[in-house]
């Protein structure tokens, strides 16, 4: 914890005990869970209920917001009623006494989700979270158009690649043809203005946490959530991008088909799901630019001095997705 100034001393102060209900002589011991790109997480135990709980340190956000941790904080309260997401217990994005923003949540149980095997469980999860009703000003980002606002987005991060040196000329023209072909693809469709709720994002493999039948099964990280289409969460869930991430999966066609007869299944008319298959042949491309934009913005970054956060498999992994054979593999999915 102390490479973070002011931490240890933070979750100490009388003001942050008092919200969790934590007598003031009480001691607090924080111990590293995980961290991802944007985050760090630490468990520790209530000393009274013996309840596990997570202090989440937030170090910067992909929505360039300036208190990222009270956006994920509201919309794990919109969706705490869903039962798949952890209860948010409180939050402080002033960074007056921590120089980022601080979230304490729930800590719940949990593998990360096997595709192989254990697909069902996410389609009940995503059934569930994409049901619930949340209207259009609860206070979430809600692009108008949002396959070309994932396509703007992919345009920024590859002028990241564009004007570094430690990029390869050759992989820069063919992310930028791969990005003028997507540009092409949605120019010729018309923007969608059906049901929405909110959404994810970013559903890989590690932000599902399956413990088997029932209703023991959670989606957490909620870094990048938007009000819009559902078909933009299944999309990410199931793009080549998404499923390589974390393993080396790339779902077939039939199992992507499955999957989706099983999400509309499970929806049980609780919203509107005709049109999912049409949508997803958009969604799923323009995913798999973001995935690859976001590699090739990353990798440029990981090589810059003073980041804070560092994961040698994650870099690997960017690698791995900015190599030839996976870039044509890529630009095969787009029309």
């Amino acid at each position: 914890m102390d490479r973070i100034k002011g931490l240890r001393e933070y979750i100490e102060t009388e003001s942050f005990k008092e919200q969790l209900g934590i007598p003031r002589g009480e001691k607090i011991e924080c111990r590293l869970l995980a961290q991802g790109e944007y985050n760090i997480n630490y468990e520790f135990v209530h000393p009274v209920s013996k309840e596990r709980l997570i202090l989440r340190v937030n170090t910067g956000s992909q929505m360039h917001l300036e208190d990222q941790i009270g956006y994920e904080y509201h919309v794990l309260k919109l969706l705490e009623d869903s039962g798949r997401t952890p209860r948010a217990l409180c939050v402080d994005g002033s960074k007056k006494r921590v120089e980022y923003g601080v979230m304490v949540m729930e800590f719940l149980e949990g593998h990360a989700l096997d595709y192989r095997r254990e697909m069902e469980y996410a389609a009940q999860c995503l059934a569930d979270i994409h049901s619930v009703p949340v209207s259009g000003d609860a206070g979430l980002i809600m692009p108008k158009n949002p396959l070309q606002a994932i396509l703007d987005e992919c345009n920024e991060m590859a002028e990241t690649y564009y004007h570094s040196s430690l990029g390869s000329v050759q992989k820069k023209r063919m992310v930028e043809r791969m990005l003028k072909k997507g540009q092409r693809m949605l120019d010729m469709v018309t923007v969608y203005d059906g049901y929405r709720c909110c959404i994810n994002t970013e559903l890989n493999s590690g932000n599902f946490l399956i413990n088997g039948k029932g209703r023991d099964n959670y989606l957490i990280d909620w870094e990048k959530p938007l009000y819009g289409d559902p078909a933009q969460d299944l999309g990410h869930f199931l793009a080549p991008t998404t499923t390589f991430w974390k393993t080396d999966v790339i779902l077939k066609q039939d199992e992507t088909d499955h999957f989706i007869r099983q999400y509309k299944t499970y929806v049980a008319g609780r919203y509107d799901v005709r049109g999912m298959e049409e949508r997803l042949r958009l969604f799923i491309p323009i995913t798999c630019l973001r995935g690859i934009t976001w590699c090739a913005m990353a990798w440029v970054q990981y090589q810059e001095p003073g980041r804070l956060i560092r994961n040698k498999e994650t870099f690997c992994k960017m690698e791995a997705y900015l190599e030839d054979g996976f870039l044509e593999r890529i630009e095969t999915q787009i029309m």
